[in-house]
């Protein structure tokens, strides 16, 4: 993967908020494509993601994922769903999405070294799945709405009554990938939730 320069320099008394977001390389048009990094210091946050074509369409399954010290999500003041160390992943499902791009979400999200090895000192060495860490995977449309004029249009994103049963079988690969007992899930659609995050993380 091709990275660009980034525009700050971190050392490593600089937190950082992981962000990444995932497009499975399946579904998107190659000709043109650019991986790019960008970081910044105002938001401390690290952003991936794929730069196309200007009349290129994105249609694949998208995953931003936070490295987190714990991470809950809460429906009508109650937590239904709660994790320690571990990734926040929100899930944004296209109309178009197939097994395949869940395939690649689950094996990526997974396998992305994005934390330390303290036996070697290396910062980006070890998975959640290395770590024994915990999953929080929550279902979130919003990743697939853009602006039509000043209003945001969300009729990409797969239908809630095809969604749900889609997101279910995603959870499922990812509890047959890795240990269930650390695969969370919250299953409230099409309703108010509160997500919670204690981000943890340093970039040098």
């Amino acid at each position: 993967m091709r990275k660009s320069n980034s525009t700050q320099r971190f050392n490593d008394k600089d937190e950082l908020k992981m962000q990444l977001q995932l497009v499975p390389p399946c579904r998107v048009p190659r000709v043109g494509d650019i991986h790019r990094i960008e970081t910044s210091t105002s938001t401390s946050t690290v952003t991936v993601r794929r730069r196309r074509r200007r009349n290129a369409v994105t249609t694949a399954m998208r995953a931003v994922v936070q490295r987190v010290a714990s991470a809950s999500v809460e429906v009508e003041g109650r937590i239904v769903s709660e994790i320690g160390p571990g990734l926040l992943v929100l899930v944004g499902i296209h109309d178009s999405d197939s097994d395949a791009d869940a395939d690649y979400i689950c094996r990526k999200v997974l396998n992305m070294r994005l934390f330390p090895n303290e036996n070697t000192g290396k910062a980006w060495d070890h998975s959640v799945m290395q770590k024994n860490y915990q999953v929080l995977l929550v279902s979130q449309f919003t990743l697939y709405g853009f602006l039509k004029g000043n209003k945001p249009d969300f009729h990409v994103a797969m239908a809630p009554q095809r969604a749900k049963p889609f997101y279910a079988s995603l959870v499922d690969r990812f509890r047959n990938a890795y240990n269930s007992d650390a695969i969370k899930a919250p299953f409230n659609f099409l309703c108010r939730r509160c997500i919670r995050s204690n981000d943890e993380g340093r970039f040098g």
